[in-house]
């Protein structure tokens, strides 16, 4: 059902819409935690080590499909917003084209570049084969997961965040049965985990995209719409091309900070890599609620229904540190026994490890919501360089202090340090970053609601 985000009271629609989301992306996760879950309870620490050292890389090529998804339902949430559905199609239609030429170049790259990349990182030998095995086979179910990405893009972008998890909810449940039956049943090992994945997502990508091609064929348009548009391709290209930087230099300098864990062994790996997956549950939930806001702030601009983005941002914040709240109590005392749930047979250097790094991280989890709030904003409007200033600046501070401070303390300690100097400082930018723009866009344009309301 598409629903329009530029009527009713801000934060009642925000809430409505955003919930479902962060339904979402909490079995998106499931997909990755399931991996690495069955992988360490069933196979090993190596095979642990394996599937979270994979993972890293194959972040990349989902920063791709990120930025694919968010290029065409910010442009598609604009173009829903003024009404202009016959250009709304063709958005869509511009955006598959692109993608698609795009994930066959990703492919070639990734089946012929996986050994290379994981030599970069410095894969120790024991867990080398593995990782191999597992990035493969992922290489090869790619276009299931650009276009699932596409297609949620454009639910979010009409305003429907319950259809993708409906799809979600039953595919990743049904991948945490699949990995058990492939992996202990079958004993096929990492290649279980990972076919098991490939398959799950081949399922709900199909789903996916059917179900909007024939809810776009129900919207009316005055002319047959074009399938192909140069100037639609740029504008989208302007939202894409900066949200694929953003999560490629974060894919980069996570695969930096990969390589420098990794020359502390398998078990400080196995530790991270049990770690990371719970802290990026958190990170994505804050990440997915603030491309809900993105949309919001899309559809509203296209409405030109300024005031309303002020709105969001207060709302946005309420609800991401509603989340904070749970989550870092979690982790602070329940850590051990979450970490458990990945690790059978594990040493205590890894347990220790995993719960070093959930200690320091989740305190600062208010401070990187509300960063990840703003960038919604800023993403909505288009306000893409100053997005791309916050994101870059957190990435080359965690980049800069993993290797500095791991070298002064000759641990891993100093790497998970690193993280909330870069949250803190890009934060401040973030922030400071709407607020200017939102101060630009109220001198710029007005609108009733925009009048009604108090100046930012």
């Amino acid at each position: 059902m598409n629903t329009d985000l530029t009527t009713g009271k801000p934060e009642t629609a925000l809430w409505r819409f955003c919930l479902p989301l962060f339904g979402s992306v909490v079995f998106q996760q499931l997909y990755n935690i399931a991996d690495s879950l069955v992988a360490g309870k069933f196979v090993g620490e190596n095979a642990l080590a394996a599937v979270g050292n994979s993972y890293e890389i194959t972040l990349i090529f989902l920063a791709f499909a990120f930025g694919c998804n968010m290029g065409c339902s910010v442009i598609v949430s604009q173009l829903f917003g003024a009404r202009d559905f016959g250009k709304l199609k063709t958005a869509v239609t511009t955006a598959c084209i692109f993608s698609a030429a795009l994930c066959a170049l990703l492919m070639i790259a990734g089946i012929a570049g996986s050994a290379p990349l994981l030599r970069l990182v410095r894969t120790p030998q024991e867990v080398f084969a593995d990782s191999r095995l597992y990035l493969d086979i992922y290489v090869w179910g790619l276009p299931f997961v650009f276009f699932y990405n596409i297609a949620t893009g454009i639910f979010s972008a009409l305003g429907d965040s319950r259809t993708p998890f409906c799809f979600l909810a039953a595919s990743s449940t049904s991948n945490i049965a699949v990995d058990i039956l492939f992996v202990k049943a079958f004993d096929m090992g990492v290649a279980g985990v990972a076919w098991a994945t490939f398959l799950c997502q081949g399922i709900s990508c199909i789903l996916a995209v059917f179900t909007i091609w024939k809810r776009l064929r129900k919207i009316e348009t005055r002319q047959a719409p074009v399938l192909f548009d140069w100037q639609l391709l740029k504008k989208i290209l302007v939202i894409a091309v900066p949200s694929i930087l953003q999560q490629s230099f974060i894919s980069v300098g996570n695969i930096l900070i990969q390589s420098v864990i990794n020359g502390f062994g398998a078990p400080v790996m196995a530790g991270y890599s049990a770690a990371v997956k719970l802290n990026n549950l958190v990170i994505t939930s804050f990440t997915t609620i603030g491309n809900g806001i993105s949309n919001f702030s899309a559809q509203n601009l296209g409405a030109r229904k300024i005031g309303r983005i002020r709105e969001c941002f207060r709302a946005g914040l309420k609800m991401v540190w509603l989340l904070c709240v749970p989550f870092c109590a979690l982790y602070i005392f329940c850590g051990r026994y979450l970490l458990l749930l990945f690790m059978e047979k594990s040493s205590s250097r890894a347990l220790m490890t995993g719960m070093q790094f959930l200690w320091i991280l989740s305190p600062f989890y208010f401070v990187v919501s509300a960063k990840l709030v703003a960038d919604g904003i800023l993403r909505g409007v288009s306000a893409m360089g100053r997005f791309m200033a916050g994101t870059l600046t957190d990435l080359v501070l965690r980049v800069v202090l993993a290797l500095t401070l791991s070298d002064l303390t000759g641990s891993a300690l100093g790497i998970w340090c690193a993280w909330p100097i870069g949250w803190t400082i890009a934060m401040g930018l973030s922030v400071f970053f709407y607020h200017r723009e939102y101060g630009k866009l109220c001198g710029g344009t007005g609108s009733d609601y925009n009048k009604k309301t108090r100046r930012a």
